[in-house]
């Protein structure tokens, strides 16, 4: 896949693109209903000889439009949803940086310039999609602005238990630490990566080695313990993760952070990329008096996640 990065404005020449069937949105955490604008897009550009491609933006909107502060978390950061893009048959990945001169271009120049500028011949939405200044084009407006230069397919509303399947409505499910309940709004399991770094190395001393991850721009779930599993160098292996701020030792910590206890497993991995697939939540986060309290519930904690284990197989 090819990822085209764009600032406005672009310089990008009609005559000098290939003819492409385009997904657009800002498709964050890639959910079930995104699947299908993204998979409809390129089912149409293999059945038409046409490009499929994908046009989402960077940062998201909410962040530079004041919505949202600057530490907002992705479901799914750039470099996922890269990869996942790319394995769904994407060939071409247009990215936009938004900002604030991007965000105050007019409905008709969005579409002369990203739309029929990019020699796009269809365009896929979801219901909902909005566009330009202020947000004020709609699919509804994409159809008039179009002149007939490109075609048009709107994906309606996906639900699920009365529920618009939405990447809110996920971030709801995480904020609830409600992990087991994504599988059918993301289609997977909820994923995240992340860079082993070097932490407090207490839990080596206590017979619970964690690995301490750097998890980016990943949305972590609800602060809490929870059965996970995790991939090593391809590897899978039984793990138990910890989203939190340590009270048992710290009481200044002003953000959370991730831990993963990882069983059957004792080698040095700093540095390295692991995976993480959150299974079901264990319990809350709590403070304990003492190390042996602290060592009776993880040995509880690690029994109960290989409940889930067995009860997931």
């Amino acid at each position: 896949m090819e990822t085209i990065v764009i600032s406005h404005p672009h310089h990008f020449q009609q005559d000098s693109l290939p003819p492409t069937i385009l997904a657009l949105g800002y498709f964050d955490g890639i959910h079930v209903g995104h699947q299908r604008v993204i998979r409809t897009a390129v089912e149409l550009a293999n059945k038409n000889g046409a490009v499929p491609a994908v046009m989402s933006f960077h940062p998201h909107p909410s962040v530079v439009l004041g919505k949202a502060d600057h530490n907002w978390t992705y479901i799914t950061p750039l470099e996922e949803k890269k990869k996942v893009l790319e394995n769904m048959g994407v060939e071409r990945f247009y990215l936009v940086k938004f900002d604030h001169v991007f965000a105050a271009l007019d409905t008709k120049d969005f579409v002369d310039q990203y739309i029929i500028g990019l020699n796009v011949q269809h365009v896929v939405t979801g219901f909902d999609f909005s566009y330009g200044k202020y947000g004020k084009g709609n699919v509804e407006t994409l159809v008039k602005e179009s002149n007939g230069q490109f075609g048009q397919t709107v994906i309606e509303k996906i639900e699920k238990d009365g529920e618009k399947i939405s990447s809110t409505l996920i971030r709801h499910f995480l904020k609830e630490g409600l992990v087991e309940e994504l599988v059918p709004y993301l289609g997977r399991r909820y994923k995240l990566n992340g860079t082993v770094i070097h932490g407090d190395k207490r839990g080596r001393t206590i017979g619970f080695p964690t690995a301490n991850l750097d998890t980016e721009e990943y949305s972590l779930p609800k602060v809490g313990v929870y059965a996970v599993e995790v991939y090593i160098d391809n590897e899978k292996y039984f793990a138990m993760a910890n989203v939190g701020y340590k009270p048992t030792f710290k009481d200044d910590q002003k953000k959370p952070s991730l831990e993963v206890h990882v069983f059957d497993f004792n080698k040095e991995i700093y540095g390295k990329s692991i995976s993480v697939t959150w299974l079901k939540r264990i319990r809350d986060e709590k403070k304990f008096n003492g190390i042996e309290e602290l060592i009776a519930q993880l040995h509880a904690d690690k029994s109960k996640t290989y409940e889930i284990i067995h009860s997931l197989q």
